[in-house]
């Protein structure tokens, strides 16, 4: 097993954690963030298995686990978070990456290889979407994020989902209400419409039961052109958790496609 290095990142009185477990030298590094209301802590069954062969990189989303900042909803963006995911890979020397992440986390990993193709070595996206064309997808999605943050307001940690994800890590209900408002929502179609510029080999994920984002995942795996879909049998909306050896043995196989 390969030994954490757990590191901090300070950026502008944020201070990011991440974690990293180093593999064999010239194998593709990957880059991996967590869920919502989840941390970097439901990774390290994946990053353990998948680190054996390659560099692993977990970290904490602002306003979740171990990762700090101040209270303020400019810290709160889904650019803060685009380029704190920069800086780490900078840190580590890390020029070309697999970016994989789960639900809000697969999200940040599309945008951030939109943004930065000549980062992207491969994308894994696991139960997770593309975001919305349509002004009124994106005003109903935007509107389930302010329920979240009321929720965490009014009742703290009570709040949290029965999702399995949502119970590792340490969390902080101010937090995670500042993050649902100014992370988790949507302002355009930018990641959408870009779908099929990705050239990059990608992999997308889904459980079997998780019917909210079956077709949107259907819908990536056709858009980008280089993409295939793999559907977790017997897997809810954490299919790294339901089924990890599922899950991990298939992102395996496909990272050793692209070496």
């Amino acid at each position: 097993m390969n030994e954490v290095d757990e590191r901090w990142l300070e950026r502008d009185g944020a201070r990011v954690h991440y974690e990293v477990r180093r593999g064999t030298d010239g194998r593709t590094p990957l880059l991996l963030t967590h869920g919502f209301a989840s941390s970097s802590t439901m990774w390290e069954a994946t990053a353990t298995a998948l680190s054996s062969d390659r560099t692993v990189i977990t970290w904490d989303i602002r306003g979740h686990g171990l990762t700090s900042c101040r209270l303020d909803p400019k810290e709160f963006t889904q650019a803060a978070c685009l380029n704190d995911m920069r800086a780490i890979l900078d840190e580590c020397g890390v020029d070309r990456v697999a970016l994989g992440g789960l639900s809000l986390g697969g999200y940040l990993s599309l945008a951030l290889g939109v943004a930065h193709p000549d980062r992207l070595a491969a994308l894994v996206l696991a139960d997770t979407g593309p975001g919305y064309r349509r002004e009124e997808g994106r005003a109903r999605w935007n509107a389930f994020c302010e329920s979240q943050a009321s929720e965490f307001e009014r009742r703290g940690l009570d709040a949290l989902s029965s999702s399995p994800e949502t119970r590792l890590g340490a969390h902080d209900a101010q937090g995670l209400a500042l993050a649902a408002r100014g992370i988790l929502t949507q302002h355009d179609a930018t990641v959408i419409e870009a779908l099929s510029s990705i050239v990059a080999p990608t992999l997308v994920l889904v459980g079997e039961l998780d019917r909210p984002f079956l077709l949107g995942s259907e819908y990536m795996a056709k858009r980008i052109s280089s993409a295939r879909l793999h559907v977790v049998v017997h897997a809810g909306h954490a299919a790294n958790l339901d089924q990890p050896e599922e899950f991990n043995a298939v992102v395996s196989g496909f990272l050793s496609d692209i070496d």
